[in-house]
């Protein structure tokens, strides 16, 4: 199972009630059965450095992503708004429910809280990211919904393909236009063509990669 970093539009949103909505439903999930149903999803994340095979790069560390994000990324393979083959293939299994309790195991008792520690000197590339994502990758206080991935401490590797995949249009899924996909992706749209060059794309990438944070691999044994 691939959860990208990536997805919907990280959207300034300030509609108290859909906040209060959306954590009371995730809230709704059992993490010891979560940690059942996740047992066909240890053969790519549960293996450290695992590597998609096309294009290559390491699948993503879920182990204290927010139990939001997770809950909407499976909700786009499931409905093809992501497009991967074996993603939306594991997650057209799940019923509301069984996400819901995949993403209260993944996250643990209590999402990651943002913090301003910051390794190094931020990059100007990063600035236009620090809205939504937190400077350092693990967020910003003001409630958002959808709800932003960490990315703090994820792979290199992957969020250079996220990166290029948003600023390539290659985030579409098949029957998507053009127009549905900047109308989905608006602020991702945005980010990604901020970033002129592959250098600017690692930059930011690296970046993310090198904060401190709780993210893992989502072995049987984590905590």
């Amino acid at each position: 199972m691939h959860l990208g970093s990536f997805g919907r539009p990280w959207l300034l949103v300030s509609l108290l009630a859909g906040v209060t909505v959306s954590l009371v439903a995730h809230a709704a999930g059992d993490p010891a059965l979560g940690k059942k149903k996740f047992y066909t999803c240890y053969g790519c994340h549960g293996v450290p450095n695992y590597r998609n095979a096309y294009p290559d790069y390491r699948v993503p560390k879920l182990r204290h992503q927010h139990a939001a994000y997770i809950v909407a990324a499976l909700q786009e393979y499931q409905a093809g708004t992501r497009s991967h083959p074996t993603m939306h293939a594991q997650a057209s299994s799940l019923s509301e429910q069984d996400m819901q309790d995949i993403a209260a195991y993944l996250q643990g008792p209590e999402p990651i809280q943002p913090t301003t520690t910051m390794v190094g000197r931020m990059p100007p590339q990063v600035q236009v990211c620090a809205a939504c994502h937190g400077a350092n990758g693990t967020g910003v206080a003001a409630p958002l919904v959808p709800k932003p991935p960490i990315l703090a401490g994820q792979h290199e590797d992957y969020l250079i393909q996220a990166l290029n995949e948003y600023r390539a249009g290659r985030r579409i899924h098949p029957g998507m236009s053009p127009e549905d996909y900047v109308r989905e992706n608006p602020i991702m749209m945005g980010m990604a063509a901020s970033l002129k060059t592959e250098a600017d794309v690692r930059t930011v990438a690296h970046w993310f990669a090198t904060q401190r944070s709780p993210l893992a691999t989502a072995t049987a044994d984590s905590r």
